[in-house]
């Protein structure tokens, strides 16, 4: 079992129900949850949700983040936009796997419009479960956090 974390979750309209089953689903398996919304149908605009779940983690009140809309793009290029977020896109386990390992991923965006429920759950189990693989990967997180550090200059 994965050791007990602070999950924060954020969708826009798209993504709620998913969203919604996801913290569930966290609540059930022992994870503490920090639920930014939405929590309704009413149209809503995604970088607000991924703003409030990215500033969570990066003030280290999360541990990861876990960001819901249609289809995860949006989501996912809002979240990379700021200081220390790694969001990977993931639709299928190998894709939540992968981002962890060789990423280091520290919020995981999904579309509910893409992925069903029982995968969407398959990857959060992935996501959560999954360690950074440090080594070779190490120089490219690197790499990334210089590219960072040059746009802020």
């Amino acid at each position: 079992m994965t050791r007990s974390l602070i999950v924060a979750v954020g969708a826009d309209h798209g993504g709620v129900t998913l969203k919604n089953r996801l913290a569930a689903s966290l609540l059930e398996g022992g994870h503490q949850v920090l639920d930014f919304g939405t929590d309704g149908p009413a149209s809503v605009d995604y970088p607000d949700f991924a703003q409030a779940v990215c500033r969570a983690v990066e003030a280290n009140e999360a541990e990861l983040g876990i960001l819901v809309c249609g289809t995860g793009i949006g989501m996912s290029i809002a979240a990379n936009r700021y200081s220390g977020i790694r969001c990977g896109l993931a639709h299928d386990v190998t894709t939540a796997r992968l981002t962890r390992a060789h990423n280091d991923a520290n919020v995981l965006a999904l579309g509910a419009r893409v992925v069903g429920e029982e995968v969407a759950l398959d990857i959060l189990g992935a996501f959560l479960s999954t360690p950074y693989d440090g080594g070779r990967h190490d120089r490219r997180i690197e790499k990334l956090n210089l590219l960072l550090n040059a746009e802020s200059t």
